[in-house]
């Protein structure tokens, strides 16, 4: 029989009532929602056109360019790794940027229209691992060769510090495709924006639950949240995000929605910098480009999405594997890749590049490079200009300064905690490496500038310990310089010997000029200074001025200083780039402040015959279409005669092999070099070799004295720099300092006598640089000619008379290497420039401490503090009195 449905009538008032006022309910609920989505609509209509109306969704950074690596004939460098080299750099990947092809143990080169170096192509030849040749594509033989510049990182884009490598979708791996979808929007391509299903879902589960906590959003709600709106979870901005996808599916197709997410979707943090899109975080977590991934890697990254530093494979790399796996499974679920694909991707494990910030994308020196590209081209066009800005960084010394740097402040801190315990705890208590401070310490700041010294280029920077904790360039930190200043002295007292001038009555100055360490007050009456030596107490009398460097007498080379002038040294050094010299009796032992870039481009006056190098860090702007915007100029100038600076030289290469300096050979590094230590509240070293210069600053950024000399802080740190160095192919052929210039000599000269050295005579000998015509006359045989044979020294006793010839400066008794200086002057000898037993600047007598004999230096006995002490007045390291412990 037919069903009958029973309608309501007016004999049932009750139940037309409430259908009437459902039916209004839903008209009011309707029209509510319609008016709310529709204010929506056309507010967010009207953002989202405005903010495409600006212009690209992504900022266009600025690319930072390391420099280009040169290939040399006789290096170490196979085919294969020349190759890998031009791959990273982009070759055969963009086909304007330039192409190779490997030939057994060949490789052609073809540089495209792209290329910075828009030079020909070149075919390089290996063999067993070392370059043979390389010649021109018109078969010419070429001395060097050089290859395309690799890309360091981009500048971030604001003040949040974002990174990132902007990809097109052509550019993302199909497996990175595949494995986003898998895990995260599998009905992309199907879907208008919204899943439904999946949103009904988490709407319910939000509703029971009493909170925003589902994760239903489809790859578009998050690329409109990540785009337009805040991270908070509310509903208006749930109903945002639905408006915002519909405007973003309606303007743009499939692909290019899933290319923004690919650049916008943040994958962590790296130091201080946030990782956004999948091409940053392939280099970040794998140094690879994104086409380079393979489906492990893809995964991993695919993985990171909903929680990117809960899943950091640095920080929790169990927890990032078992991820990762999950992705790979669910990409077996959509057909994506066989269950065998999945399981060999499984076994994979996760090998990630070095997280060290610093060695890999040398954030201090893209600071610099970003400051000096603002300064020249302004703020506004470095910031949002796709600029391609090629600099003078080598990737590979940068990762060795890095390395250095974390290892040997490792030891530093180590030397920091002992000098603790033992200053906190009650002796006979034993320390152990192991040892957790019980109290406040401070812990030293570092910094690190290595540079070619025949260019001025800044081939690595570290400017601190760590710049995620701290981005204060300590590179660029103005700080006393202690001893490492002193070679300036020396520099200009070579300067007065160059036409034959007299330094006072000792004659030309020499490196075996003698000069008085004895106290001495450089003061004035209403105002004494009297500094000491790093080592308190020790006076070692007259000393030759290569021991008075080797060593780092405080006292003879400020008595040298008088001598020169203090203004002409001051000058020098001014002109040298340490621009805070003044012309007092401190400045000699370094109290003035120098950033460690500016004693970097000091030093080069010294290893370039003279020539002063500015430290440069960018060579050359570029537009994407490889027009030059700016090119910089390196800085040089003429400061010193090729004949001081190689004088000078060779004093720091006594410092490096019997002084100061000589910790470096202890650390295993043997290659010729000049350099020296400096010890002001904080601890240095400078030296260089042939074909590198480096410079270590250690110390505290509260200025407290750090109580670590530059030869256990700093010198090590250089030494395992420079180890590490000579083992990269550019920087193997480390030779002899040099060349010598015309007008100078070398000269084996006898330790004991001080005179030329022969076959009769012991062999303590060793090398020394004169200017021609001023070493010593006689030889070591001949002790009946030497000024300071027996009789002579008698004869000077009673008479009164200075020791030191006129002729031949130098020839007197010279200190044994290695060992306090030696050979006291009788006591009627003084010091060039300085009345018998008085202080210079004064003609009272200065109470002298006894010396000790020859017999009693060389064995440390017989020591014998003065009656009378001198104490140096307290005053800030810019004052005319150092603070103490003195420079070393």
């Amino acid at each position: 029989m037919p069903v009958r449905v029973k309608i309501a009538t007016r004999s049932q008032p009750w139940l037309w009532t409430l259908v009437r006022a459902a039916l209004l309910l839903a008209m009011v609920v309707l029209l509510i929602g319609a008016t709310i989505f529709g204010s929506f609509w056309f507010r967010y209509r009207d953002m989202v056109a405005e903010r495409l109306a600006k212009g690209p969704l992504f900022a266009n950074s600025a690319q930072i360019y390391a420099a280009p690596q040169e290939v040399r004939p006789g290096q170490q460098l196979s085919a294969t790794a020349i190759a890998d080299s031009l791959r990273r750099a982009g070759y055969n990947v963009n086909p304007d940027l330039g192409h190779y092809e490997l030939r057994g143990n060949s490789i052609l080169i073809k540089p495209g229209p792209d290329s910075y170096l828009a030079m020909d192509g070149a075919t390089i030849t290996t063999a067993g691992g070392v370059v043979q040749s390389i010649t021109a594509e018109n078969g010419a033989p070429l001395a060097a060769y050089k290859l395309e510049p690799q890309l360091i990182t981009a500048l971030s884009e604001d003040n949040d510090r974002t990174k990132r490598r902007l990809v097109t979708y052509d550019q993302i791996p199909p497996r990175m495709v595949q494995a986003v979808l898998a895990i995260e929007d599998r009905r992309f391509f199907e879907h208008s924006g919204i899943n439904y299903v999946r949103t009904a879902k988490c709407a319910v589960q939000d509703l029971l639950a009493h909170r925003l906590n589902c994760g239903g959003s489809t790859l578009t709600q998050q690329l409109a949240r990540g785009f337009f709106l805040s991270p908070e979870k509310t509903y208006s901005r749930k109903i945002a995000e639905v408006v915002i996808t519909f405007q973003l599916e309606d303007r743009f197709t499939k692909q290019q929605i899933f290319t923004m997410y690919s650049n916008e979707i943040n994958l962590g943090q790296r130091g201080s910098f946030s990782i956004n899109g999948f091409g940053e975080a392939a280099q970040a977590y794998f140094g690879k480009n994104l086409s380079q991934l393979d489906l492990a890697e893809c995964a991993l990254l695919a993985g990171m999405i909903q929680r990117p530093n809960y899943f950091s494979p640095y920080r929790h790399p169990a927890r990032s594997m078992d991820r990762r796996n999950l992705v790979l499974d669910s990409m077996v679920e959509t057909g994506a890749i066989t269950q065998d694909q999945a399981d060999a991707a499984k076994a994979e494990p996760i090998r990630l590049a070095p997280p060290d910030i610093d060695a890999s994308e040398a954030p201090y020196f893209v600071d610099l490079v970003h400051d000096q590209i603002v300064q020249r081209l302004g703020d506004s066009v470095t910031a949002h200009s796709a600029l391609r800005i090629y600099t003078s960084l080598d990737p590979e010394l940068q990762r060795a300064a890095a390395g250095a740097v974390s290892a040997g402040m490792q030891n530093v801190d180590q030397l920091v905690r002992r000098r603790y315990f033992l200053h906190h705890h009650a002796r006979g208590q034993k320390y152990t490496k192991d040892y957790v401070p019980d109290g406040p310490i401070t812990y030293p700041q570092v910094a690190l500038v290595a540079l070619n010294p025949h260019t001025g280029q800044v081939l690595a920077l570290v400017g601190g310990h760590d710049y995620a904790t701290s981005q204060l360039d300590h590179a660029l930190a103005e700080r006393p310089t202690g001893s490492t200043f002193k070679p300036f002295v020396y520099a200009a007292a070579y300067n007065t010997s160059l036409d034959g001038s007299s330094l006072g009555p000792g004659g030309v100055f020499t490196a075996l000029t003698r000069i008085n360490d004895d106290p001495q007050n450089f003061g004035t009456d209403s105002r004494p200074y009297m500094p000491g030596n790093f080592v308190k107490g020790e006076f070692p009398g007259m000393v030759t001025a290569a021991d008075a460097l080797a060593h780092s007498l405080n006292i003879a080379t400020i008595a040298l200083a008088q001598m020169v002038g203090y203004d002409k040294i001051a000058d020098l050094a001014r002109s040298a780039g340490i621009v805070n010299a003044r012309a007092t009796p401190s400045v000699a032992i370094g109290t003035y402040d120098a950033t460690p870039l500016q004693m970097a481009g000091a030093y080069t006056t010294f290893a370039n015959n003279g020539v002063y190098l500015k430290p440069w860090v960018v060579a050359s702007v570029r537009n994407p279409d490889g027009d030059i915007v700016a090119d910089f100029a390196p800085e040089a100038r003429q400061l010193l005669d090729p004949r001081t600076a190689f004088l000078t030289q060779s004093l720091l290469e006594g410092v490096v092999d019997y002084g100061t300096g000589n910790t470096v050979r202890a650390h295993g590094f043997t290659a010729p070099a000049a350099g020296k230590t400096g010890t002001e509240h904080d601890s240095w070293f400078i030296g260089y070799s042939s074909n590198l210069l480096c410079v270590v600053w250690v110390g505290n950024d509260d200025y407290t004295d750090l109580k670590i000399q530059g030869a256990d802080a700093a010198a090590p740190i250089w030494a395992e720099f420079m180890s590490h160095a000579i083992r990269i192919p550019q920087y193997s052929d480390m030779k002899p300092l040099g060349p010598m210039p015309n007008g100078v000599e070398m000269v084996t000269i006898n330790r004991p006598t001080s005179l030329i050295a022969d076959d009769s005579c012991p062999t303590e000998d060793f090398n020394v640089a004169f200017l021609v015509g001023t070493a010593p006359e006689n030889t070591c045989s001949h002790l009946g000619d030497n000024p300071q044979s027996l009789g002579s020294r008698i004869f000077n006793f009673f008479t009164g008379r200075s020791s030191a010839p006129s002729k031949a400066p130098g020839t007197t008794p010279n200190p044994t290497p290695g060992a306090p200086p030696s050979g006291s002057a009788p006591s009627g000898a003084t010091p060039p420039g300085s009345a018998p037993g008085a202080a210079p600047g004064s003609t009272q007598p200065v109470d002298a401490p006894k010396h000790r004999n020859l017999f009693q230096k060389i064995f440390g006995v017989g020591k014998k503090k003065p009656a009378s002490q001198p104490t140096p007045p307290s005053s800030p390291p810019s004052s005319q009195s150092p603070q103490y412990p003195a420079p070393q």
